[in-house]
């Protein structure tokens, strides 16, 4: 069994609780819940916990653990979810078709259904999106493109400063783009890494000498090369509440979009540094600014109330900034608008 499909069985497994995990809180029902819904192909769980309940995040709660069915972490497409009670409190439980027959055993781990659909954030999980200050200013940069080149693309080689490791052998080159700044301090939290393509160590040296061996654009002089990650992308998330109250605001949309609605990804001005983890959920908040009361005038304002506007998953932290998809919204989302823990 491959690392990942035995990091997707812990992970699902870590969100699917057993029911002795039921809490004392109380969980409370989507108003128009089914009584039993059928997954089809293209479900997440975050989807189907939305039919069933108010919060899904809290889908763990109320999750009861088959041990007669073969992999109860994992749902697949054809399995149907049912709804009953237990001592007052809903119970979510799995039920499978011929579920002791080999054929769902070799059921291959892949075709279970996601967290959240993996497709809207995959191009954001290991290419190096944010770097600092500090990072940028020890980063290696291009310096000369060889055979007269003047812009380099796939295939093209060139020279560096200063790398003298000779691991790693793989860069991304990236091109520095515009500051993430805090709306409220001014503090620059980071800066826009452009993704512009990937090099292979052939020299260590000043200069070394690199190749292009992938492009997504045409890289130029001054392009710096950032180490690409080693590890394996988290692939499915254990969506949760934070433990600690976190406030915050989105500071940036990915992707070039300017209307921020459902699966859209946004960048928040808080990171690992204030305890943000790849799953926390925070809802999405709107209004809070002063207005002039122009009934009263003699420069009297107001200030409107928050009012919820939808909620988000972050699925990648920096030092100071996050990443996160918009999972639900009740209207337009915009930059600027505030994200807290739930309940606060």
């Amino acid at each position: 069994m491959s690392y990942l499909n035995n990091k997707l069985i812990g992970v699902i497994s870590g969100l699917l609780l057993s029911f002795s995990a039921l809490a004392a809180q109380h969980v409370a029902l989507n108003p128009s819940h089914p009584e039993r819904y059928t997954v089809v192909k293209g479900d997440t769980l975050w989807d189907i916990s939305s039919m069933f309940l108010r919060d899904p995040w809290l889908w763990p709660e109320v999750w009861y653990v088959n041990p007669q069915i073969a992999n109860p972490h994992l749902i697949y497409p054809g399995d149907e979810i049912v709804l009953t009670y237990r001592d007052g409190q809903p119970v979510l439980q799995l039920s499978r078709k011929n579920s002791l027959s080999p054929r769902v055993r070799a059921t291959p781990l892949d075709q279970a259904i996601p967290t959240i659909p993996i497709d809207a954030i995959a191009p954001f999980l290991t290419r190096p999106y944010v770097v600092d200050e500090n990072e940028l200013e020890k980063a290696p940069y291009i310096v000369h493109f060889l055979d007269d080149h003047i812009v380099g693309g796939a295939g093209i080689s060139y020279y560096a400063r200063s790398i003298m490791e000779e691991r790693p052998i793989q860069y991304a080159v990236v091109r520095p783009e515009k500051p993430y700044k805090d709306p409220d301090t001014g503090e620059i939290l980071g800066y826009e890494a452009l993704y512009v393509g990937t090099s292979e160590l052939k020299r260590t040296g000043d200069p070394a000498k690199l190749l292009l061996t992938s492009s997504d654009m045409e890289a130029i002089i001054g392009d710096r090369l950032i180490k690409e990650q080693e590890d394996e992308p988290l692939i499915d998330f254990q969506p949760r509440v934070p433990e600690n109250p976190i406030e915050g605001r989105i500071i940036s949309v990915l992707n070039g979009v300017t209307q921020i609605g459902q699966y859209n990804v946004v960048v928040l001005n808080k990171g690992a540094n204030v305890g943000l983890e790849a799953g926390h959920v925070l809802r999405i908040l709107q209004g809070g600014e002063a207005i002039r009361d122009i009934v009263k005038g003699r420069g009297e304002t107001v200030t409107l109330p928050l009012e919820e506007a939808g909620h988000l998953m972050v699925f990648r932290t920096f030092e100071k900034v996050s990443f996160a998809l918009v999972m639900d919204a009740t209207k337009p989302l915009h930059v600027l608008d505030w994200v807290r823990t739930p309940g606060s």
